[in-house]
């Protein structure tokens, strides 16, 4: 017996066409049936009903499923634990990032890591954040940077990278480009310019409006914080982002937001694992945000820190 044919074999139970298995485990159609039937000799029993039109498990094959599967997991086990011990690293990782948040240690990490190790596959995708984080629950995703507000979410692993006030701002001649400070009360006069739900800054200015009993006058919304920006440039409304997004535009003026007293948390998030090549990418992450940076060891984000 040869761990290639219960390859095979689970490849026919759940495909239920030798054909289909065939092309699933890339070998050709005669090949597989030749490997079933060495197995089965092995056996001493018939593993596959052919008489229909399609493979089924007979009841010996039935129970040879679970022992087959048992088998495999044992193997990929055993193949990653001396992989680790070898140093070596392979497999897929899918990394999740929030919509137009561009943070540059997150991709010098995964350029260092892709250096170390090129045996192993990255894909990259963007969601909202309250999505990200449910896919990281899942499985779907093994790392994720996103947005939340006042702390990542508990049941995940995290490394928080910033956390700020959210703040108003305003162009020139707005009522409110004179003011110190403004209170959630007085900033709902006016049409509000936010990213949508689903993100760090949107939860903080819902969460700290519902806690005084108001909800945000929301005319315009946007995925990017460029975008919200240039359209509160355009006096379309007053832009509510994270003070880091806002600070180095010089067209519009920073106002306070007084009683917002939620941050706003860009956070590294992944569910605990036992991956060695997850654990690897998150020393790389770690090193990557841990690194002294220009003016007084700000993260580089490109305008856009927790989305």
């Amino acid at each position: 017996m040869e761990i290639r044919q219960l390859t095979y074999f689970l490849a026919v139970a759940q495909e239920a066409n030798f054909t289909r298995a065939a092309e699933l485990v890339h070998i050709s159609q005669p090949g597989i049936s030749s490997q079933i039937r060495q197995l089965e000799n092995d056996l001493g029993a018939t593993l596959i009903d052919r008489s229909g039109r399609s493979a089924t498990l007979t009841a010996v094959g039935e129970v040879v499923l679970d022992h087959a599967r048992s088998v495999l997991a044992a193997t990929e086990s055993l193949r990653n634990a001396v992989d680790e011990m070898n140093g070596l690293v392979r497999g897929r990782l899918v990394v999740g990032m929030v919509t137009a948040c561009t943070v540059t240690p997150l991709f010098d990490a995964l350029a260092s890591f892709h250096l170390a190790h090129p045996g192993v596959e990255i894909s990259l995708i963007e969601d909202d954040s309250r999505r990200l984080v449910e896919y990281v629950r899942d499985g779907t995703v093994d790392l994720a940077l996103i947005g939340a507000a006042d702390r990542p979410p508990g049941d995940l692993d995290s490394q928080q990278i910033i956390s700020e006030p959210i703040v108003a701002a305003v162009p020139a001649g707005h009522p409110l480009a004179g003011r110190d400070g403004v209170t959630l009360a007085e900033l709902n006069a006016y049409p509000i310019v936010c990213l949508p739900e689903g993100t760090g800054i949107r939860a903080v200015l819902d969460q700290v409006s519902a806690a005084r009993g108001l909800r945000p006058a929301i005319a315009l919304q946007a995925s990017a914080p460029t975008a919200v920006i240039d359209l509160a440039e355009r006096g379309l409304g007053v832009a509510v982002l994270s003070a880091s997004m806002v600070a180095s535009c010089d067209t519009l003026r920073t106002v306070p937001i007084t009683d917002a007293d939620v941050p706003a948390v860009l956070a590294l998030i992944s569910a605990p694992t036992r991956s060695p090549a997850l654990r690897e990418l998150l020393l790389h992450c770690h090193r990557s945000f841990d690194e002294p940076r220009p003016e007084d060891g700000a993260v580089p984000t490109n305008g856009a820190a927790a989305g």
